[in-house]
């Protein structure tokens, strides 16, 4: 077993706005685990060559652009093209209920809105950790 769950927090898309990207992050690296930030405006094709190099647990997608319905199923294909698609997603930022749930079916593991607390972060980061680890 690793000694730290290893995330990746990837800002995709254009929007240049990573506060929460950056708080998410932090949290997250104040609850022990190791964080990797890609920073701004990456590609899926980066953000998938990054988990591979990386080794990452998870990762986190941070849209407040409105794109998610473009760049999480482009992402979640070019992880299964590189046999990483085992590697839980989740995904933060403006995100409407309906297509929350059209993330899930596609298989987004988790959606955060605004006002999340941190803590609920933290745990369901851990539990998705926890399940792939068994």
């Amino acid at each position: 077993m690793k000694n730290k769950i290893r995330v990746l927090i990837a800002k995709p898309g254009l929007d240049g706005h990573d506060r929460g990207a950056k708080v998410v992050a932090k949290a997250l690296r104040d609850a022990g685990m190791e964080v990797i930030y890609t920073g701004l405006r990456q590609t899926p094709e980066q953000i998938v060559k990054t988990a591979i190099q990386e080794d990452v647990d998870l990762i986190g997608l941070s849209i407040l652009s409105g794109a998610h319905m473009n760049i999480c199923p482009k992402l979640l294909e070019l992880m299964k093209e590189n046999d990483i698609e085992n590697i839980p997603v989740f995904v933060g930022g403006i995100v409407p209920p309906d297509d929350a749930e059209e993330l899930k079916r596609m298989g987004i593991k988790e959606v955060f809105g605004p006002g999340t607390p941190l803590s609920t972060i933290v745990e369901k980061i851990r539990q998705l950790f926890s399940e792939v680890e068994s």
